[in-house]
């Protein structure tokens, strides 16, 4: 119980030190609006509701996975179609926290799953949430590690499942500082399926069990889709205007100044290779309007992503949300925001996949593992700066050759990764047969002492 209340004094500390950012993000950008009752008090569904359509048999088990916003929400997609391939009597049930993770989970699974906001973790909402949906595995995405919500489950007998797993190095640093207050959480964890031999270290060193960390690879190599006729990018590609002579650049989720770096490349290289076009895509929504100020003061003809189709521009600003994927199959360069600032860098795989000439800035420490097995394979770039980043863009404009060879080093590093889900539902399977093993253990056993006494 003090653990409990511990974790509570402390988010209601960090809630009182945020407060004025929070109410002004509530303000001015809308946020944290939406789902109230379930972030703050746990009205998550019930368990009636999510099987309404089914009818539940004692095999039917409820499957809570938990994505923290868009990419995680992603990532999952192709474990779900797998469990729903295999495994009919599961149902799954999706939980994410950001408001575009949540528009992301209801275009992507809203038809077929009962999507909610994840309860905020307050000891309160957590176990009115789990009393609710009486989950019996909870898969949290890659480093969802919440002590509350964890502790709630494993009190209910949910079994606890992490995929996926990994750690930024700045991350782990932060949990192994304050390792004795998480070590309980990391000790209830059933499986930490992670993507390398490293981060299945830190988990141990952090209080998990040996006998609980696998490493599975990583899930994101599934998920990348590597086919550009794909049924959306055509159509994105149709909607844009994209001609079979263009070479489109795209610079994908971007923070501040990459967008700048990115045009002023367009800029400096527009007229000696005419069929260039740019296409910018923010990271986060509320730097639409940011971008589209700078645009505007750079003086440059460009068009929004929503008042597409209209009369095509050479630049293009995805003003959208959920769509940086099928967007990145238009790309025959790219370059994957997120690593010139603090941020750490993103998902690098996807325009990989496609067999894009990928190219990133030098601060990828929440892709470590994936940016430098790229590196390694020849499969992508670091750009150190804007003039790098133009150069790259130049030399692949020059030489088509070299943007091939890069691409296809791509296609090739995903196409070897390939399997990590897979070998994740087997294990997630196995949970489950293990326990009902120790069940008819535990009852062979009774009999046989039963037996013995009579």
């Amino acid at each position: 119980m003090f653990r409990l209340w511990f974790f509570n004094l402390v988010y209601c500390a960090a809630l009182l030190c945020f407060s004025p950012l929070l109410l002004y993000r509530i303000v001015a950008h809308r946020k944290y609006r939406e789902g109230f009752k379930q972030k703050w008090f746990g009205r998550v569904p019930k368990r009636k509701k999510v099987f309404q359509s089914k009818i539940e048999w004692p095999d039917n088990k409820v499957i809570w996975l938990h994505a923290v916003s868009v990419g995680e929400v992603n990532l999952l997609r192709p474990l779900i179609k797998r469990i729903q391939q295999e495994l009919p009597y599961w149902c799954c049930v999706v939980s994410t926290t950001s408001r575009t993770g949540m528009e992301t989970a209801r275009k992507l699974y809203g038809e077929n799953l009962t999507v909610f906001y994840c309860p905020l973790d307050f000891s309160w909402a957590v176990q009115k949430a789990v009393q609710r949906l009486r989950p019996d595995v909870l898969i949290l995405a890659e480093q969802e590690l919440w002590p509350n919500l964890i502790g709630a489950c494993k009190n209910f007998g949910t079994k606890i499942a992490v995929v996926n797993g990994r750690f930024s190095e700045k991350g782990h640093l932060h949990y192994y500082w304050i390792r004795p207050l998480l070590r309980q959480m990391f000790q209830q964890l059933d499986l930490a399926a992670v993507q390398s031999d490293i981060y299945a270290g830190w988990f141990r060193q952090l209080g998990t069990s040996s006998n609980a960390i696998r490493v599975t690879g990583s899930m994101k190599f599934d998920g990348a889709a590597a086919d550009r006729n794909n049924a959306e990018t055509q159509h994105l590609r149709r909607l844009a205007g994209f001609a079979d002579t263009d070479i489109v650049f795209i610079a994908g989720s971007t923070q501040a100044p990459e967008e700048l770096y990115a045009l002023q490349c367009y800029e400096n290289l527009k007229d000696t290779f005419p069929q260039l076009r740019l296409v910018l895509v923010p990271r986060h929504r509320e730097r639409f309007e940011e971008t589209a100020a700078m645009l505007n003061g750079k003086g440059v003809q460009w068009q929004r992503r929503s008042t597409l189709p209209s009369a095509a521009s050479r630049i293009l600003l995805v003003d959208t949300v959920g769509e940086l994927g099928a967007w990145w199959g238009t790309a025959a360069i790219a370059f994957v925001g997120g690593s010139f600032g603090k941020r750490g860098g993103q998902n690098m795989i996807e325009p990989a996949a496609y067999g894009a000439a990928v190219s990133f800035g030098p601060n990828t420490a929440n892709f470590r593992d994936i940016s430098d097995l790229m590196l390694q394979s020849k499969a992508a770039v670091i750009v150190h700066d804007q003039y790098e980043l133009e150069q790259f863009v130049r030399r692949c404009l020059e030489k088509p050759e070299y943007a091939a060879e890069l691409g296809t080093n791509a296609e090739e590093l995903v196409q070897r990764q390939l399997g990590a889900t897979q070998r994740t539902l087997d294990l997630l399977q196995a949970l489950f047969h293990s326990e009902e093993e120790e069940d008819s253990d535990i009852t062979h056993l009774t009999v046989n002492e039963t037996n013995n006494v009579t």
